[in-house]
């Protein structure tokens, strides 16, 4: 039976209604038993899943069909490999409400698909908008790129508790404006960014393009990429769909995407990080003066892919579309406030947003000290200093793998360690 036959099978298996503790246990749990049998041996309890999500037993027998293509057909195995290669834009593609599977590009990390968007702008130092709260990786970009003079940069402050509000974005935004890049989700706190609707259309009604950073987002909330109408989107499976690292990807709105391909006019939207995989011709080896791209998103490919991440991302894709996003907002939100409850009532209480992502954050002092100790005490969480206001969060994600049973003991483990370093206003 294949990876995504035994996924089907073990989701069926719970029904189409809310996700149940019992049913995911019994039917989605033994899908996980390698990474379970761990917990056992070192009695650790893992709340990290918002960082490195836990892989499928599946992974490990999918990455190894990929190497047997290569040991078994040599350069054959480029029939199953690209092949794959559609299947995860699919899936990724179903995944963020996108109609075209084409329209998503692989990547090996969303940094990549943003220095394809930077070097896709018609101008070549584009005025870009963008906050203070922006993951390391993109805010390192956009500030090497200022640096060489190659943007010019306007920052958007959070407010005093590091929260940010669309007005404040959408007022930095001028008809001097190329871009605005945006996460979904704030990566240090959870922070769900709301209104992405008016940002969008007040870039647009200026004449600029919107990049989303959904990587926290991803596999967390209904996405509708194609519906709220940006441009562009970044993620990857690092986290919430267990594809581990290097499966990322780029979408284009469909609206982007040429039909026919060919030369495009120098002041089009197309990128120049390519390579031989975007030729409108790419396995007949013509030469041309100009650029002649594939149709559609098939343009923004590059060079030689690695194939391997394809596979090792098959897995958590497939549970996550047959489990549902929606489902799985559900129950995310159902353990939180059962941790939060168990956190509040060890007084150690939790800052909860209003609207927030998978995660759960503790504002704590000496962050990195309070992060070894509670790994010491077998309870895998990280943190992250808030980037405006420099509050070190905890982060705590639990996860369908996470039973209530763990979440008791982890806040038993942690109340004694967190409580004297609790971070006061």
């Amino acid at each position: 039976m294949s990876t995504v036959e035994t996924i089907t099978k073990a989701v069926a298996q719970i029904g189409d209604g809310p996700l149940r503790e019992a049913g995911l246990i019994e039917h989605i749990h033994p899908l996980f038993s390698r990474v379970l049998a761990r917990n056992q041996c070192t009695n650790e309890i893992y709340l990290a899943n918002h960082s490195l999500g836990r892989p499928l037993d599946a992974l490990s027998d999918d990455v190894q069909e990929c190497l047997d293509a290569w040991y078994t057909d040599i350069d054959g195995a480029w029939g199953p490999w690209i092949a794959e290669r559609e299947t995860y834009r699919a899936a990724i593609a179903a995944l963020i409400g996108c109609a075209r599977p084409d329209a998503i590009v692989p990547k090996t990390s969303a940094g990549q698909g943003l220095r394809a968007v930077l070097n896709a702008l018609p101008t070549t130092k584009p005025n870009i908008v963008t906050t203070r709260g922006e993951f390391d990786s993109i805010d390192f970009i956009l500030k090497a790129c200022a640096h060489k003079g190659r943007a010019s940069m306007s920052w958007v402050d959070a407010d005093q508790q590091g929260m940010f509000h669309p007005q404040s974005i959408i007022d930095a935004i001028t008809d001097q404006t190329d871009l605005v890049v945006v996460s979904m989700i704030v990566f240090a706190t959870g922070q769900i960014i709301e209104g992405l609707e008016r940002i969008i259309a007040a870039a647009h009604a200026h004449g600029a393009l919107v990049i989303l950073d959904g990587y926290h987002a991803f596999g967390v909330i209904e996405i509708g990429f194609e519906q709220l109408g940006a441009d562009f989107i970044i993620g990857g499976n690092y986290k919430y769909t267990r594809g581990g690292p290097g499966a990322c990807f780029l979408g284009i709105h469909p609206k982007h995407l040429s039909q026919s391909g060919g030369v495009p006019e120098p002041d089009a939207l197309f990128t120049t990080d390519t390579g031989w995989f975007a030729k409108q011709d790419t396995f007949g080896y013509t030469r041309t003066d100009r650029p002649a791209y594939a149709p559609g998103g098939d343009a923004w490919l590059e060079a030689t892919p690695p194939a391997i991440t394809y596979f090792q991302a098959r897995s958590g894709l497939a549970l996550t579309n047959a489990l549902g996003v929606d489902r799985l907002r559900d129950y995310s939100l159902h353990q939180q406030q059962l941790l939060q409850t168990m956190l509040t009532d060890a007084k150690i209480p939790p800052r909860i947003l209003d609207h927030h992502g998978a995660f759960t954050i503790l504002a704590v002092r000496d962050g990195p000290v309070c992060i070894e100790k509670t790994k010491a005490a077998g309870v895998n969480a990280d943190g992250r200093p808030c980037p405006t206001t420099g509050v070190f969060h905890v982060r705590l994600c639990p996860d369908i793998l996470s039973t209530a049973d763990e979440l008791a003991q982890a806040v038993d483990r942690m109340a004694p360690i967190i409580r004297p370093m609790l971070a006061t206003d």
